[in-house]
């Protein structure tokens, strides 16, 4: 005759009950997070002279559903932009390090910041799409924002 131990089904049914909220919680962890800093000065490499080390930027970091640069009135021939014609998904403040995160469905966005009244992007893809993001379901996808308006390269 066979005995069972009385402990094996209750354990099971609470690991698959553990697996199942870890499931729910990985779906809250979809999103983006990182940091935005701001580089300024002569950036031009030198034997004499150190890099200059970054330095985070406290701003507002502006959440756009994808943008090309068709859907933008551009300021001249910079990276700044007085007009972003897509949809606002959100907007996150970083702290005083630069850092910041926050939750997204799954799908492609465009990232920007402010300087005065301008919004501010200096990335892109080969299809002209401004600062593209990429996040997948469960997954907290790692950006780095250079804010490098004041810099010299």
């Amino acid at each position: 005759m066979k005995t069972y131990n009385f402990w094996v089904i209750p354990a099971i049914i609470l690991g698959l009950a553990s697996l199942t909220a870890s499931d729910k919680a990985g779906c809250s962890r979809t999103g983006i997070k990182g940091h935005v800093y701001l580089v300024k000065g002569n950036q031009m490499p030198s034997p004499d002279r150190k890099p200059s080390t970054p330095a985070g930027l406290e701003t507002q970091l502006y959440v756009h559903a994808l943008t090309s640069i068709d859907q933008v009135k551009r300021v001249g021939i910079t990276a700044f932009y007085s007009e972003v014609n897509t949809p606002l998904i959100t907007t996150v403040k970083t702290d005083a390090s630069g850092a910041f995160s926050v939750k997204l469905p799954p799908g492609t966005y465009s990232l920007f910041i402010k300087k005065g009244d301008n919004y501010y992007a200096n990335l892109f893809d080969g299809k002209n799409n401004i600062f593209p993001v990429e996040v997948a379901q469960g997954k907290m996808t790692e950006v780095e924002f250079k804010a490098d308006y004041d810099a010299v390269y």
